[in-house]
């Protein structure tokens, strides 16, 4: 009797056992990773929401290969040491792709981790230059790099400004100074950086540093970093009658900057970032969607819309989740999507990473210059 129980218990764990195989087998998992809570919990929202409306499409149509997709999500709360063990959480769950993360400073040490599982990953956002320049094959983004972004940021304000004194400051973190340095070293001799220097990120006052700066009288302050600080410091520096404009990057284009600088005190400060995507005919059915299930789009929500779509085009393509064919696909994708083509050059980089400049005005960005 205890041997025929011990057949009968065998033969069910097999079949459960099959089972759970089966199951795994019928499911294909993206992770997606960002700041999804904290300070910058808007932008790690932005993402999942853009890479959720993805799937849940693709999803309604079948999934990809036959098999539902189903997401990872990861909160690297935007530090480095968590964003590590957010890409470790994501491989060791089983995922073919990883569309993230979006801080700099969090992107480069995580791809060492997508790297050595040879799992490919779409940064929506992650601009500074050292993410696709370690050689990584696996390692993509959908956005412009701090080295063309601060080169137009110059550009304006010189050219069109005509400025001839700035201030530079950073919030010290990889993305904040990679991108105030790339403004600095393309302004050349055309200005002069009569202040330079950094802050904390996630330090609240910040006037001590605005008091020094306002002593060397800046024709115009530019900030590497994002938006919450970015918000402060504009509202500081008008407090002191420090008055001269201010001019930030992608990180700060968020409508929280204008509502923590107040828009009294955002108005006319400059920003860099990609065109309007309500201006791109083929972003309109996005938008829409996107705005019926989410309200406001994100500045980012179309990046990771697109990233996502990129990565499960690149698999179906493969036809299958292995990574290495789906890293090849990716390198040889000629995609259209929501912002437009993308293709991909060798080091992981887009071929044509357009940015222009915008402008705060009555409490809302708009698109001001074009190079």
């Amino acid at each position: 009797m205890r041997r025929l129980f011990l057949v009968a218990f065998l033969i069910g764990l097999a079949v459960f056992s099959g089972l759970g195989c089966r199951k795994k087998s019928d499911v294909v998992k993206i992770g997606v990773a960002g700041p999804m809570t904290g300070d910058q919990s808007k932008m790690g929202m932005d993402f999942k929401n853009g890479v959720s409306l993805a799937v849940e499409e693709w999803n309604a149509k079948g999934g990809v290969l036959g098999k539902k997709i189903e997401l990872i999500i990861g909160d690297d709360q935007h530090d480095p040491k968590q964003a590590v063990s957010v890409a470790n959480k994501i491989v060791n769950e089983g995922a073919s792709g990883v569309i993230g993360h979006f801080n700099s400073s969090c992107s480069i040490p995580a791809s060492d981790i997508y790297d050595r599982a040879g799992i490919p990953m779409i940064s929506p956002g992650s601009t500074n230059p050292q993410l696709t320049e370690k050689g990584y094959a696996g390692v993509f983004r959908v956005c412009g790099r701090d080295d063309q972004q601060g080169r137009i940021g110059a550009d304006f304000v010189t050219g069109q400004l005509k400025i001839k004194k700035t201030a530079v400051i950073h919030d010290k973190t990889t993305y904040g100074q990679g991108l105030a340095d790339e403004f600095r070293k393309a302004l050349g001799s055309a200005a002069e950086v009569v202040y330079y220097g950094g802050i904390v990120q996630g330090d609240k006052d910040f006037k001590s540093v605005l008091t020094s700066m306002k002593q060397k009288n800046p024709e115009l302050i530019f900030f590497g970093g994002v938006y919450p600080e970015m918000g402060l410091l504009v509202r500081q520096a008008r407090e002191l009658g420090l008055n001269a404009p201010f001019m930030s990057g992608d990180g700060s284009i968020d409508p929280k900057f204008i509502e923590i600088a107040g828009p009294k005190a955002a108005e006319g400060t400059y920003l860099t970032f990609s065109p309007d995507p309500k201006n791109i005919p083929t972003a309109k059915e996005f938008i829409g969607r996107y705005q019926a299930k989410y309200g406001e789009l994100g500045p980012y929500s179309i990046y990771a819309y697109d990233a996502a779509n990129i990565m499960l085009t690149a698999i179906k393509a493969a036809n299958s989740p292995d990574s290495k064919t789906v890293i090849d696909r990716l390198h040889a994708l000629d995609f259209s999507g929501a912002i437009g083509k993308i293709k991909f050059d060798s080091k992981g980089d887009v071929t044509a990473a357009p940015y222009v400049v915008w402008i705060t005005k009555d409490g809302k960005f708009m698109e001001h210059w074009k190079p």
